[in-house]
């Protein structure tokens, strides 16, 4: 009588395959967190803007919609701290290395600050939809190491979200001096809703801000 050859080992390398393939779409869901990622400030300009300064606030971004809303967020974590935010015209298409163009205005604007934002899409999470299972199992008969095999597993199947997680860096400069006092960049985690997004960025960029020694109580 010649043994029957094993299937299980052939099967074990199929499932093996199957599964890599859905670690590799789960990975795309993600786990991201909204967080600070790094700042930098000059001591020499602690406390500063003072109380009730006047401060310049520019935001860019790749759209009118984004640049607003940005616009709209931060101002309302600069009052939040006692600065008095002045909302400049739309930035339009100026260069985000346009320091001198930006001072110019704020001086203008009789401000004692800039606060510029620049705000991009970061990262990218991905919700499955619904999933289909499929099993290979109950394997019995004449195997040289008899027992059998079960293997059990789930793959998406589509029609999830993708949702876009935006990072936002900010700067603080001094007017009368064009000097960097401040700068910082966060990131939010990915979401359908932007708005909310940009609210926490603003939020977690002037409390670092204000950490950092800056806005004099």
């Amino acid at each position: 009588m010649h043994d029957i050859d094993d299937p299980r080992p052939t099967l074990m390398r199929r499932a093996c395959v199957a599964v890599a393939a859905v670690t590799g779409l789960l990975w795309l869901a993600g786990c991201a967190t909204s967080q600070v990622n790094a700042q930098w400030s000059d001591p020499q300009f602690a406390g500063q803007p003072p109380r009730g300064a006047k401060v310049l606030v520019v935001c860019q971004a790749a759209d009118l919609t984004l640049r607003r809303v940005c616009a709209e967020r931060m101002a309302a974590e600069l009052s939040a701290r006692g600065a008095l935010p002045v909302m400049a015209a739309d930035p339009g298409d100026v260069p985000p290395a346009a320091d001198e163009t930006l001072l110019r205005a704020a001086r203008q604007a009789g401000t004692a600050a800039l606060l510029r934002t620049t705000v991009s899409a970061e990262a990218v999470a991905a919700a499955p939809g619904p999933s289909i299972g499929f099993g290979i199992g109950g394997f019995g008969g004449g195997y040289r190491s008899g027992g059998g095999v079960g293997i059990g597993m789930s793959a998406p199947l589509g029609g999830g979200s993708v949702d876009t997680g935006f990072g936002a860096n900010a700067a603080l400069t001094d007017v009368a001096s064009g000097r960097l006092m401040w700068s910082g960049r966060a990131s939010a985690a990915p979401s359908s809703d932007v708005g909310q997004q940009l609210a926490t960025l603003a939020k977690l960029l002037m409390e670092a801000a204000r950490q950092a020694g800056l806005f004099a109580s």
